[in-house]
């Protein structure tokens, strides 16, 4: 399989590794970006990335590739993935797809268009085993129909700093933090209530990397942890006094169409961190975490723990064990056809409910995401 990344940076750097380790005939010939953040953890790996090219469309005239993965700065995917969809190629992009409405809707054009099968998309989670095992104790009948769900995605304070220092610090090439980050976690609750979010409240802002919090203004100078994580394009050394325009915490309430509900939170600094769900059923209840590596169900009638499993993900993964399945499950994808957990519509669906997060956190309002779905659903019907 003849690979063309664009968007060397950190994540593909590593898929490269993970999808190279996993298939055999994953070859990466070539890739395009002026200041490939990734390169020395691929030369660290060995593992080859071709040639370096000063374009996208130098790279696929040169190259017959099998598959181009998009990996540059989120405002730019929906033109890359255009590029590669007009050639005919498979496409396999990063999360988020893309960063507004008005993308949303121009991608499912070229869905209508080219199919949802020729592209692919990073949602990791789907792939946990940690999830796989909700999905199954849910198909089961251990739950019962799903009535709540409270779920949280919370990062290391190192991780925050990241996000201050990096280019994701600014919307306008990140989307949001909602958008960027927790998507994932969006995409797994859509998918256990398995019907679309209607109603929309959420609040939030920054508390956390404000100049009054910073160390040094305490007397502290050990400032290690907030420089661990190295910043790529666009990076700077200002955590508590950065210039970008995420927040560092924030709250949604969301009501689905069937009456179900979810609470999600998020916080870009918890130093014991965790990233749990209470799934509540009229039978059930499962509980998890993927960084804590638990799961539970309880039967809701005896109080029955009728499963309680650790998880030890594995040495290479940075997804509780996801990465490598995920790989595994692409490749048979594109090679013999198989069905894939999670698809680029699930995606968009996500990402249209973080977006909505945003603004009715921005308008301090309850919005009804019943025309933004018409809209989404008169655009995947209209072959551009």
């Amino acid at each position: 399989m003849r690979v063309g990344i664009v968007g060397l940076g950190y994540r593909l750097a590593y898929l490269a590794r993970v999808f190279t380790a996993e298939h055999a005939d994953f070859s990466v010939v070539g890739y395009v970006d002026p200041a490939p953040a990734g390169l020395p953890y691929t030369q660290q790996h060995g593992i080859p990335v071709g040639k370096p090219y000063p374009s996208l469309d130098a790279m696929l005239d040169a190259e017959q590739l099998d598959l181009l993965m998009v990996g540059s700065p989120n405002h730019l995917h929906l033109e890359h993935i255009r590029m590669g969809m007009e050639r005919g190629l498979k496409v396999f992009t990063e999360k988020p797809v893309v960063t507004t409405v008005d993308e949303t809707l121009e991608l499912a054009g070229l869905i209508a268009k080219h199919g949802s099968d020729n592209l692919m998309v990073g949602l990791v989670l789907r792939y946990a085993p940690l999830y796989k095992d909700l999905r199954q104790a849910q198909a089961d009948g251990l739950l019962g129909e799903v009535v709540s769900i409270e779920a949280s995605e919370h990062i290391p304070p190192y991780h925050g700093a990241f996000f201050m220092r990096d280019w994701r610090r600014y919307e306008r090439y990140s989307g949001s933090f909602m958008l960027e980050k927790c998507c994932h976690d969006l995409d797994l609750y859509n998918g256990v209530i398995g019907h679309r979010p209607k109603n929309v409240v959420s609040f939030g802002g920054r508390k956390i990397f404000i100049p009054e919090n910073a160390p040094e203004s305490h007397g502290i100078n050990d400032l290690e942890v907030y420089h661990r994580k190295p910043s790529g394009w666009m990076g700077s050394d200002k955590v508590f006094d950065s210039d970008g325009d995420i927040i560092d915490f924030q709250t949604a309430m969301v009501e689905y169409e069937n009456g179900s509900v979810l609470s999600f939170h998020t916080n870009l600094s918890v130093p014991d961190d965790f990233r749990r769900f209470a799934v509540i059923g009229a039978k059930g209840q499962a509980e998890g975490d993927f960084v804590r590596n638990y799961f539970k169900v309880t039967d809701s009638r005896t109080s029955n723990r009728l499963i309680d499993t650790t998880y030890t993900g594995t040495e290479l993964s940075v997804h509780y064990g996801a990465d490598e399945q995920m790989a595994r499950d692409i490749c048979a994808h594109l090679y013999d056809g198989a069905p894939l957990p999670v698809s680029v519509v699930d995606a968009l669906e996500a990402g249209l409910l973080a977006l909505t997060m945003d603004e009715a956190r921005k308008t301090r309002s309850v919005i009804d995401m019943t025309p933004i779905w018409q809209q989404f659903d008169s655009a995947l019907r209209r072959a551009n």
